[in-house]
C-alpha cells in the first residue's frame, strides 16, 4: 500500500499534489500522513521509526502514489496504461554498525512503466528506470514487477494483498550492497562485489477502515526477503538480515 519515502519526496511531490488540488478541480484520490516501523537501510542492519507521507492522487493522466512516485499516463486504453515516471530513492546514512562504509545521497529514480488494470481492484505492472542525481557508482538500472488485488471485507473495510519484485544491475545493487577495499578496511566487512540481478521480494497485506466522512485509517504489513547478490553481501551476513519486516499506519483524507 504504502511505503517510506524521505523529506524530499514528501517537500516536492507533497507540495505539487496539494497546490494542484487548491487551484484545479479534477484532483481525486486520497492523502495523508502516519509513522513506519522499518530497516533501516535495504540490508535490515538496524530499524527505526519514521514519519510516513501518504499518496495516492489522481489528476486526469498525472497520478502521485507513495510507491510509484509521480507517473503520466501517456498511453491509456482498455486497462493498459503506459508512459515515464519520476520517484526518489532513500539513501544511506552509515553510521552505528554501518561506520566505515560511504553515505549513499538521496537519489531521483528516472524511467518509464506500464500497467495493466482493467478493474479499480486489481493490476499487474512493471518499472525500469535510471538513478540519477549522484556520483558515477551509483547511477545505476533499477525497476520493479508485481502485481495486486484489492477485495471489500465488509463494513467499508478494504484489504490489499501485493507481491513484488525489485531488481537491479550490478552497478545499483553494489551501491547498498556491496564492500570495496577501502571500504572493508575503514569497516571491518569483508570486500564484497555485488551482481546484478533480482534483489528481493516484498509481500504486503493491507487494509483500510473507514473512519468518518472523507477521513480512512491505514495499516500495512510487509516481508521483505532478500535473495540473489544482495542476500550474499557480507553486510547482510555480518550486520543485516535476509529476511525483514516493515510496519506502516496513517490516517487518509479522500477527495471527492
Amino acid at each position: 500500500m504504502f511505503k517510506v519515502t524521505f523529506a524530499v519526496f514528501a517537500g516536492l511531490l507533497g507540495l505539487w499534489s496539494f497546490s494542484s488540488a487548491a487551484l484545479a478541480d479534477g484532483i481525486t484520490g486520497e492523502a495523508g500522513a502516519g509513522i513506519s516501523y522499518q530497516p533501516h537501510d535495504p540490508t535490515g542492519s538496524r530499524y527505526e521509526t519514521r514519519p510516513i507521507p501518504y499518496f495516492d492522487l489522481d489528476w486526469g493522466n498525472v497520478s502521485l502514489n507513495t510507491d510509484d512516485g509521480l507517473t503520466w499516463s501517456a498511453l491509456n486504453t482498455q486497462g493498459f496504461t503506459a508512459g515515464p515516471y519520476i520517484n526518489y530513492l532513500p539513501g544511506r546514512n552509515s553510521n552505528g554498525s554501518l561506520q566505515g562504509l560511504n553515505n549513499v545521497p538521496d537519489l531521483a529514480e528516472v524511467g518509464g512503466f506500464i500497467q495493466y488494470a482493467p478493474a479499480d481492484f486489481w493490476r499487474v505492472y512493471a518499472q525500469l528506470g535510471r538513478a540519477v542525481g549522484g556520483g558515477h557508482k551509483e547511477s545505476g538500472t533499477l525497476g520493479k514487477i508485481g502485481g495486486e488485488l484489492g477485495y471489500p471485507l465488509g463494513g467499508g473495510i478494504i484489504g490489499s494483498s501485493s507481491l513484488m519484485a525489485h531488481f537491479a544491475d550490478a552497478r545499483q545493487t553494489q551501491t547498498y550492497f556491496g564492500v570495496d577495499a577501502k571500504e572493508s578496511a575503514a569497516s571491518g566487512f569483508r570486500p564484497y562485489n555485488a551482481s546484478g540481478g533480482f534483489q528481493n521480494l516484498t509481500l504486503t497485506q493491507s487494509f483500510e477502515f473507514p473512519l468518518a466522512s472523507n477521513w480512512s485509517l491505514l495499516t500495512s504489513a510487509s516481508w521483505v526477503h532478500l535473495v540473489g547478490s544482495a542476500a550474499d553481501s557480507s553486510i547482510v551476513k555480518q550486520t543485516g538480515n535476509v529476511n525483514q519486516g516493515q510496519v506502516q499506519t496513517a490516517i487518509s483524507y479522500k477527495f471527492d
